[in-house]
C-alpha cells in the first residue's frame, strides 16, 4: 500500500490509473464490442454457453484482479474518501442512521424488498408481451434454455461482487488519491462505468451510468460495500433470470441436442484424414 503522505504517492497511483482506464477502455471498444456482435449472431445454445463462460471467467480476472490490486496500492485512500464524503450533510447523516443495527436492518430489508417487489410486479405485468423493453441492446443476452438460466446467474453475482469492488470502492479511492478531490473521484467512476457499457448502445451508457450513479448512492449511504453488491446482482438477476423464467419460461426449456447418427453413419465430428 502506498502511503498517502508520501510525495511519491499521487504519481505512482496517476500511473496506475492511466493503465487501468485505457486496458478498461480498450477492452471496451475493442473486444466487448466485437465479441457481443459475435455472440448476437450465435442461434446454437452451445455456442452462447461457451461465451457465457469465457465472460464470465474474463469479468472475474479482469474486474475482480483490477480491483484487488487497485486497493492493495489505494487502500489507504479509502479511509480519506469516506472521510470527505461525510462532511456532506446527508451522507453523515444517513451512515449515522445506518450505525444502529435495527435501522440497519429495516433499511436493507426495505431496499431489498422494494427493489424485488417491484422488479417482480414489472415483470409479471409485462408477461404477455412478446419483448420486454429494455434500456440498451442487452435483448440478446437473455438465456433461452435452463442450461442458460444458470449462467445468467452466475454472471449476475458476479457482476455485482467484482463490478462494485471496482467502481464503487477501488477506483474511486484511486482517483481521489491522485486528484485529492472526492466529487472527481465519484463522478469519474460513474463515467468509466458507465461508458464501459458502449457495446449496449447509447441508451445502454445512459441506463448504465444512471444504475451506477444508484449503486454509488447505496454505498455512500450505507458505508456498506456489501449492500451494493447485493442491490447490484439483484438488478443483474432481474433481467437474466426473473425475465427470462417469469415473461419467457425458459426453465421449462430443456436445452436441445443433435439427435445420433444412424449406424453406419460417418463420424463428422472429426476431420477427414
Amino acid at each position: 500500500m502506498l502511503s498517502p503522505s508520501s510525495p511519491s504517492t499521487p504519481i505512482l497511483l496517476g500511473a496506475a490509473l492511466i493503465a487501468l482506464v485505457a486496458l478498461l477502455t480498450i477492452r471496451a471498444m475493442r473486444k466487448d464490442r466485437r465479441e457481443y456482435q459475435q455472440f448476437k449472431r450465435f442461434r446454437g445454445t452451445l455456442k452462447r454457453q461457451q461465451m457465457y463462460r469465457k465472460w464470465l471467467v474474463d469479468s472475474f480476472r479482469t474486474f475482480g484482479g483490477a480491483g484487488v490490486v487497485v486497493l492493495l496500492l489505494a487502500w489507504d485512500q479509502v479511509p480519506l474518501l469516506l472521510a470527505d464524503v461525510n462532511s456532506i450533510g446527508w451522507v453523515d447523516s444517513a451512515r449515522t442512521a445506518f450505525a444502529g443495527s435495527q435501522v440497519a436492518i429495516g433499511v436493507v430489508t426495505g431496499i431489498l424488498v422494494a427493489l424485488v417487489g417491484g422488479m417482480l410486479l414489472a415483470i409479471y405485468a409485462a408477461r404477455h408481451i412478446d419483448e420486454v423493453p429494455a434500456i440498451g441492446d442487452i435483448q440478446a443476452l437473455l438465456p433461452r434454455n435452463r442450461t442458460e438460466l444458470r449462467y445468467g446467474a452466475l454472471l449476475s453475482i458476479n457482476a455485482g461482487v467484482v463490478e462494485e469492488l471496482l467502481f464503487r470502492l477501488a477506483l474511486p479511492a484511486l482517483i481521489f488519491g491522485v486528484t485529492g478531490n472526492a466529487a472527481v473521484a465519484l463522478l469519474g467512476s460513474l463515467a468509466l462505468f458507465g461508458a464501459l457499457h458502449v457495446y449496449q448502445g447509447a441508451a445502454g451508457v445512459i441506463g448504465s451510468t444512471i444504475v451506477g450513479g444508484l449503486l454509488m448512492l447505496v454505498y455512500l449511504a450505507t458505508g456498506s460495500i456489501l449492500v451494493a453488491m447485493a442491490v447490484h446482482a439483484l438488478i443483474d438477476l432481474r433481467s437474466l433470470v426473473l425475465i427470462p423464467v417469469i415473461v419467457y419460461k425458459v426453465h421449462k426449456k430443456p436445452v436441445r441436442r443433435s439427435p445420433p447418427a444412424p449406424p453406419g453413419s460417418p463420424d463428422l465430428s472429426l476431420p477427414p484424414m
